[in-house]
């Protein structure tokens, strides 16, 4: 039997490679608009965070969303991602 290789992803402020279902894309639409990306598949440039809120309340400190998606990011779309990792 086949072993499945498990997709890696590398986390934007920890550098951790970690499995996607460990992360959250946190993605930039086409249109200019970001968003939390659960299904990993939507259009846009995309970022990794891991599923911690140490490492999402990091992230807004250093503003390395922003600079790795280069846009501005609204305080709304770290509460939805708060909601996120909370679930």
């Amino acid at each position: 039997m086949k072993v499945r290789k498990i997709p890696l992803r590398t986390c934007v402020v920890t550098k951790e490679s970690l499995p996607k279902q460990e992360l959250i894309r946190i993605v930039r639409t086409p249109e200019g608009a970001v968003e939390v990306d659960i299904t990993g598949k939507k259009n846009g440039r995309g970022a990794y965070i891991k599923k911690d809120l140490a490492v999402l309340e990091t992230a807004e400190k250093t503003k390395i969303l922003e600079k790795r998606l280069e846009c501005k990011i609204e305080d709304s779309v770290y509460e939805e991602i708060k909601n996120w990792i909370e679930k």
